[in-house]
């Protein structure tokens, strides 16, 4: 019997890993073939960094982003409104079970790294980091 463990605590599995890396590679294929209809995708040249699977491999939550940052809003609206048929591409080209839905999101992990990166060249931040503490002192 399967040893029951928590997937959320010890992050994705490697099966949700290798899976997730299978979806992102036949999306990218898709997409960079621009054979869409939708007019707020021609001439859009979209990247996809990753793709998260859930453990059931149900649902994909697919990071993108259009090049130059430009229209996102506009960009994983549309990516969303063609999920069925990209879900139906995908299913073709892999042999799986069941295919999974996919969910198209913004990839804002470059203006996260931006902002926290900020936030440590505060003044007071930087005030807190460059004094010693002596909460650490050598117990030698």
């Amino acid at each position: 019997m399967a040893k029951a463990h928590n997937e959320m605590a010890n992050g994705p599995s490697q099966r949700q890993l290798r899976v997730g890396e299978l979806v992102r590679k036949e999306l990218s294929d898709i997409l960079s073939r621009g054979r869409l209809s939708d007019p707020d995708l021609d001439g859009v040249i979209v990247t996809v960094p990753e793709v998260r699977m859930t453990p059931d491999l149900r649902l994909a939550t697919v990071l993108v982003m259009p090049l130059g940052g430009q229209n996102v809003e506009r960009v994983v609206a549309a990516l969303n409104r063609s999920a069925k048929y990209f879900r139906g591409q995908v299913s073709r080209r892999m042999t799986m079970k069941y295919s999974s839905d996919l969910r198209f999101v913004a990839d804002t992990r470059f203006d996260d790294d931006d902002r926290i990166t900020r936030l440590l060249n505060e003044p007071a931040v930087r005030r807190d980091l460059d004094e010693p503490s002596d909460d650490y002192e050598d117990r030698d």
